[in-house]
């Protein structure tokens, strides 16, 4: 090659496979990973005030977390509220997670829930067509749950426990007429006498 470089013309070099996207630009493989997920039941303990639900949720909105669900109720103390939140992210956006709450103002405290060390339960109203009383009353004990309404149309149960006992009794539930569902999200505190804060 006359005035140029020594080495392979261009269609005599290697091109490695995967090394750049359809536009030509080289792309990272590590950023191509997909990064395990994992889920995370976050108690929050905050002041009871106007606003803090719609500060908390906007943080997550904004901060783009993702989240599976989210409850809150008034504690034994008057002047505080506690929010549980399941969110579905990657460990580092946990720990972010906790962080970015924690320095919300009307936050007190932040814990993060373990599955074995916490006692996470869930409450879903179940309304089902009529047409088959006993079978309905049967799948209720079956699943440790009550009927709360009844009409000559429809049955309506209430259901407590862990999510996925949850999840089993209204795929069990499918059998009938289901007509409506609604669930409240997880509600969980620490185990044993260790307090959650």
């Amino acid at each position: 090659m006359a005035g140029g470089l020594e080495g392979p013309g261009p269609n005599e070099r290697p091109h490695p496979e995967g090394r750049r996207n359809e536009q030509g630009i080289r792309i990272d493989p590590a950023a191509q990973a997909e990064v395990a997920t994992e889920r995370a039941v976050l108690s929050a303990l905050v002041e009871h005030e106007p606003g803090v639900l719609a500060e908390v949720s906007g943080l997550f909105s904004r901060r783009q977390f993702n989240i599976e669900s989210l409850s809150v109720g008034p504690t034994e103390n008057e002047g505080r509220a506690r929010i549980t939140l399941v969110i579905e992210e990657p460990e580092t956006g946990v720990e972010q997670a906790k962080k970015q709450l924690e320095k919300l103002i009307p936050v007190v405290s932040v814990t993060e829930l373990d599955g074995e060390d916490a006692v996470a339960r869930e409450m879903a109203v179940v309304k089902v067509g009529a047409d088959d009383p006993d079978k309905v009353q049967a799948v209720t004990e079956m699943h440790d749950g009550k009927v709360v309404d009844t009409s000559p149309e429809t049955i309506t149960v209430e259901l407590t426990g862990p999510e996925r006992e949850i999840d089993s009794a209204l795929e069990t539930f499918e059998r009938f007429t289901v007509r409506e569902i609604v669930r409240t999200g997880t509600a969980a505190l620490a185990r044993g006498p260790q307090e959650t804060r």
